[in-house]
């Protein structure tokens, strides 16, 4: 079983493709302009069972936009709480600072890019998770 995750937002979106045993197919910072057009693709050539959309505030106008661009994809929401704050963090596993860098605390560092998909994926996780306690 397949599943894209979105990460919604104004400006950009983090988006992930990932399968039920945690494999990552695909994972990106897209423009929200771009986040309909991204899904399609990524609906035909996944094929997801389901699309994992996170709460935050642009969440209704980015399930609109989704459901007009694949009116056939199941929309699962999934609280957004804290998400931020572990994509930081899993930014910096995958990525550990270089340099001096390395003597401050990550958690006082700021990524030098967009975690919108570390967000994406851990949405993801999260409603497999819910999944499997069921």
């Amino acid at each position: 079983m397949n599943i894209i995750a979105v990460d919604p937002g104004r400006e950009k979106c983090g988006i992930a493709v990932m399968q039920n045993d945690g494999n990552i197919f695909y994972q990106q910072v897209i423009a929200t302009a771009d986040l309909a057009q991204t899904v399609r693709d990524c609906y035909e050539k996944y094929e997801p069972e389901c699309l994992v959309i996170g709460n935050g505030t642009t969440s209704k106008s980015a399930q609109t936009m989704i459901k007009k661009a694949v009116d056939e994809l199941r929309l699962c929401v999934v609280d957004e709480y804290r998400t931020t704050d572990a994509a930081k963090l899993r930014y910096w596993q995958e990525n550990p600072p270089k340099g001096w860098r390395k003597i401050l605390p990550i958690t006082m560092q700021v990524p030098p890019v967009p975690v919108d998909d570390y967000v994406a994926v851990i949405l993801a996780e999260r409603y497999l998770f819910q999944e499997n306690e069921q």
